[in-house]
């Protein structure tokens, strides 16, 4: 018998009870015993294998998920599932598995159509006895709209179609709706619903725009869903323009607009095209968009190349309209090629100007340097300038060019529509030319100079030192330096020995030519002795001395002269060097009635020349002074001022001036002294209204000097007024008096605030200081405890015989409010 056919019989068990009311057995029943249990324990192991799935049928929707539990009962080694099509399940993303001795869990993620179908659960033992369960899997799609587009457009006049993409199993039934009404072939014989469930519209129009309802249902279910589609209806552009052609002048600030008119669904939008660019809002180009579809382009400050045609383009979902405008421009003459011009000294030189403008302009030239004017077929005198023009070009030629037609040349193009200048440089390059003479050089040995080689080119040249056969280079050698820049070079040479001393060769080029120049350095000597030497202003003390350059400076600039003089008899000469180079000294120090020895020399960076021949001279001897200089000023009050000036002192000094004056009514004179270091005397006190007298009287050791004879008035008495007493003072002065006065009056009005209504800033001192001691003290108190307030006023008034002075008047506030004043004896 095999394993499937074996059948086990049931085995009987012994209650716990049974057990222990039997006797004892004997031992051949007790193995009979163990062998039936034996047989119970291998019937028990080979029980039937059974498998069940926890359900049986399922129905399940597009797009949900689902879990199957199978359950074996036996001892199954293994338990797999198997798909509608037979093919063993393997984990997946859609599909998972989770398997454990005796039961399998199958899930089902996000099923779809093709996932219906019969699954199988089959378990298999260790000897591969298989047992399976089946589970039916239905799937159905739910009602389902996809990916339905609202709004849909279509264009005026096309066929369109309404598409409704709407899916279920089984099939849904479609109904289109429009306005709340069902749309049928019989009543709408351009509407048809296609087999796609999608509305057909032929030769559709704007009328036809609106909100569509698709409406789908299952009966099977009783299911049912609708969306709502709104179609738009395109009408493509219709455009038109008032003008087409237009007239401008160019360079006038004019404006030209151009306006297109449009119509369309949805809006068309115009923009504005030239030679195949759109263009854009700028400065130039202005955009407007007016109401009733008008749309305006107006080009500002138009120029010559404005001129063209232009293109208005409307354009929406539906489609797009053109329409050209044109532009012609009157351009007024505008030069557009003038070129500066280089030629070489000698050559020819041609100058083009090219203009255009509508009409062509006539063009002329005009030579700024003198103002000449060339027209087209005119020729020079001289046969060097002429002029041929065509068709809006001009050629001026000069033939021969030379420096003297270096400069500007000016252009200018005229029409009927108005006329252009414009100007260019006539450059010309030349060889080198040497701008000096000056090509002999001293100096001596240690001493450096400056060899100066200055030159004019075009273009720049470049320039170069010879001595003998050898180049000098840029760094120089020992004893020569090259300073270079543009149309100059200095060479530095520092004689070392007579070989130094000779010709230098200064060498320029550029690419026109190459030119030279010598230069000869010599030998430096000193000058020649000055001559003419006169003596003139002799006094007992000066003595000027004057003489005539030599006749050579030995080569290099004279630095200054050299005057000496000695008194006769005496070996020491006293040196005495001139300003600069002039030719004039004064000698001073000398001693009364003495007669000196003058000679004058020359010196130079090389050294000093020789002697003039010796002049000899005596000065004056000492005498009494002259009379002095006097000037008067009236001075403060009763007094007169004398300026005192010093005329000849008389070869000594001014020991004292004596001052005598009296007034014009007296005998009697009075005299007064004053040192000869003095330049003035004081004249006090004196008469008002007087008139005085004076006599100045110069001494020297010698003696006196003549009189000098001066008169002045004293006035009358001044009043002590206001006016008087400020007539004398200065600005300064009367603006400080005015704002001490301002002062005061301020004080003495806080003073009164601070006693009739305790107020103002006394007040607000006193509180402060008071607050300090106690916070309750009273007012009346306040001002007995607190300190009187001082107020020194500065007056002035005139005494008689001083000046102004002023003096202090002391006011003192008291308590009872009363002020009393006393003077300070103290001056201010």
């Amino acid at each position: 018998m095999n394993g499937a056919e074996r059948v086990c019989r049931p085995c009987r068990f012994f209650t716990a009870a049974e057990s222990s009311v039997r006797r004892p057995e004997t031992c051949p029943k007790m193995m009979l015993k163990l062998v039936h249990l034996l047989g119970v324990l291998v019937c028990g192991s080979q029980a039937a294998l059974q498998v069940s799935i926890s359900l049986n049928k399922v129905e399940l929707s597009v797009g949900e998920s689902k879990f199957f539990i199978c359950t074996a009962i036996g001892e199954p080694v293994r338990l797999e599932w198997y798909n509608p099509q037979g093919e063993r399940i393997v984990p997946s993303k859609r599909m998972a598995l989770h398997t454990e001795t005796s039961r399998s869990r199958l899930i089902i993620y996000n099923a779809i159509i093709e996932d219906a179908g019969i699954y199988r659960c089959q378990a298999t033992d260790a000897s591969g006895h298989t047992e399976e369960a089946s589970v039916v899997l239905e799937i159905y799609q739910r009602l389902t709209f996809r990916d339905v587009q609202s709004p849909q457009e279509f264009r005026h006049g096309e066929t369109a179609e309404v598409v409704c993409d709407v899916i279920s199993s089984p099939v849904p039934v479609v109904v289109w709706y429009y306005q709340d009404k069902e749309i049928t072939e019989e009543h709408h014989s351009r509407f048809q619903v296609l087999a796609n469930n999608n509305l057909q519209i032929h030769q559709v129009t704007k009328a036809d725009e609106g909100v569509y309802r698709c409406e789908a249902s299952v009966e099977a279910r009783g299911e049912i869903d609708f969306v709502d589609i709104a179609m738009v209806v395109n009408v493509p552009p219709v455009l038109s323009v008032f003008q087409q052609a237009f007239n401008a002048t160019a360079d006038y600030q004019e404006s030209v607009t151009f306006t297109c008119i449009t119509s369309g669904s949805p809006d068309p939008s115009v923009t504005w095209h030239r030679k195949g660019q759109q263009l854009e809002p700028s400065e130039q180009y202005i955009f407007n968009r007016l109401e009733g579809g008008r749309s305006m382009l107006t080009i500002r400050n138009i120029r010559q190349g404005d001129g063209g045609t232009y293109t208005c383009r409307a354009t929406n979902k539906a489609g797009s309209q053109e329409r050209e405008l044109f532009l012609k421009v009157f351009v007024q003459p505008h030069i557009t090629q003038l070129k500066n011009v280089t030629a070489v000294e000698g050559s020819a030189a041609m100058i083009s100007c090219v203009a255009d403008g509508e009409p062509l302009p006539d063009i002329s030239w005009r030579r700024a340097s003198d103002g000449r004017t060339f027209m087209d077929g005119d020729k020079s005198q001289d046969g060097r300038f002429e002029v041929r023009g065509r068709h809006g070009k001009s050629v001026l030629t000069i033939s021969g060019v030379k420096l003297t037609d270096l400069g500007r040349f000016d252009c200018e193009a005229l029409s009927r529509i108005g006329g252009h200048q414009k100007s260019m440089f006539l450059d010309i390059e030349y060889i080198p030319k040497f701008l000096t003479n000056h090509t002999i050089f001293y100096s001596w040995e240690g001493n450096p100079v400056n060899i100066s080689c200055d030159v004019m080119s075009n273009p720049p040249a470049t320039m170069l030192w010879r001595r003998e056969r050898f180049t000098i280079s840029a760094e120089g050698t020992a004893n020569t330096r090259v300073h270079s820049v543009e149309g100059k070079s200095v060479l530095e040479v520092t004689p070392m020995s007579d070989r130094d001393f000779g010709r230098y060769n200064c060498t320029a080029r550029n690419n026109i030519g190459v030119r030279y120049q010598e230069f000869i350095l010599a030998q430096a000597d000193v000058p020649s002795n000055p001559y003419s030497v006169r003596l003139s202003a002799v006094s007992q003390r000066l003595a000027t001395v004057t003489f005539m350059k030599p006749d050579s400076h030995g080569g290099v600039p004279i630095s200054y002269y050299l005057v000496q003089y000695k008194e006769v008899g005496s070996q020491d000469w006293r040196d005495v060097k001139s300003h600069s180079v002039q030719t004039t000294v004064v000698l001073t120090g000398l001693e009364p009635n003495t007669t000196y020895e003058v000679r004058v020399a020359a010196v130079n960076g090389k050294g000093q020349g020789e002697f003039s021949h010796t002049e000899t001279f005596q000065t004056l001897p000492i005498r009494e002074p002259s009379p002095p200089a006097v000037h008067g000023q009236r001075a403060m009050g009763k007094a007169y001022r004398l300026g005192l000036v010093k005329q000849d002192d008389g070869g000594m000094p001014i020991v004292e001036y004596i001052v005598k004056y009296k007034t014009d009514k007296e005998e009697q004179w009075m005299t007064k002294l004053v040192p000869g270091a003095n330049d003035f005397a004081m004249l006090q006190p004196l008469q008002w209204n007087t008139r005085y007298e004076v006599e100045i009287t110069a001494r020297n050791v010698k003696g006196l000097s003549e009189p000098t004879f001066y008169q002045f008035f004293m006035p009358q008495k001044p009043d002590i007024t206001a006016e008087s007493l400020f007539s004398g003072l200065g600005l300064g002065a009367v603006v400080g008096l005015g704002l001490g006065a301002l002062l005061l009056l301020l004080v003495l009005v806080d003073v009164s605030c601070f006693f009739l209504r305790h107020c103002g800033l006394l007040m607000c001192i006193t509180r402060t200081l008071c607050s300090k001691k106690t916070a309750t003290s009273g007012k009346g108190k306040e001002i007995e405890e607190g300190k009187a307030a001082y107020l020194k006023l500065p007056l002035k008034e005139e005494n008689g015989k001083e000046s102004l002075k002023p003096d202090t008047i002391e006011i003192k506030v008291h308590s009872d409010n009363s002020i009393h004043t006393k003077p300070d004896d103290s001056k201010a």
